[in-house]
């Protein structure tokens, strides 16, 4: 059984009193690109998987997720420190992106979303044409053309 403690109590309270994150709270991500994608994982403990709303409107990625916990009528909390809450991440896509071919997956706590890069924003070569390969532009000059002065 555990032991009152009144101080931790108060802490409870002053922090619950004076915490300005009452709106969404912003989710942990690392963002990297791996070749011709980028990869975002961004860390959502005790989601259930069916509150995550992803969409792209234009270039703009909103990530939205709800953490409820259960709670039956008649529970005696011993203690309670997780809170429900809601999460929300904003991102400017940017030009290159696909849009229409985003990806994303939930596992253990965390979520990955794939971004592809266009084949437009692609890196490739361009072939530089040789004489051989290509036709020869000449200049002339025309009869009505200056001519230089010799001095």
């Amino acid at each position: 059984m555990a032991t009152y403690d009144p101080f931790r109590d108060l802490d409870r309270l002053a922090s619950t009193m004076f915490d300005a994150r009452r709106g969404p709270r912003r989710m942990p991500m690392d963002l990297y690109r791996d070749g011709d994608h980028y990869v975002l994982t961004a860390d959502l403990p005790g989601i259930d998987p069916g509150s995550v709303d992803i969409d792209v409107d234009g270039q703009l990625l909103t990530i939205r997720a709800e953490r409820t916990l259960a709670g039956g009528e008649g529970v005696k909390w011993i203690t309670r420190e997780r809170e429900a809450a809601s999460f929300l991440r904003q991102l400017n896509l940017g030009q290159g992106i696909d849009t229409e071919r985003i990806a994303a997956n939930y596992s253990n706590g965390v979520l990955n979303v794939t971004i592809p890069v266009s084949e437009k924003a692609k890196p490739r070569k361009i072939e530089v044409a040789t004489e051989g390969d290509s036709p020869v532009i000449q200049a002339r000059e025309s009869s009505d053309a200056p001519q230089p002065v010799e001095q």
